[in-house]
């Protein structure tokens, strides 16, 4: 193996590795956000008061 191939190769391992840290900094910054919650707070029923007084 020569030196040029040898460098070839280098570049090609630190292209692939800048590209997967790329996409894998990307992917988590996409699903690192605040979590949605599943359901929303029951809202407690109450009632209507009497507009009535005795």
């Amino acid at each position: 193996m020569t030196w040029e191939q040898l460098a070839m190769w280098l570049l090609f391992v630190e292209a692939g590795i800048a590209l997967f840290l790329l996409i894998f900094i990307v992917w988590w910054t996409m699903f690192s956000g605040q979590k949605k919650p599943t359901q929303a707070p029951a809202k407690k029923s109450t009632p209507p008061k009497d507009d009535k007084t005795e």
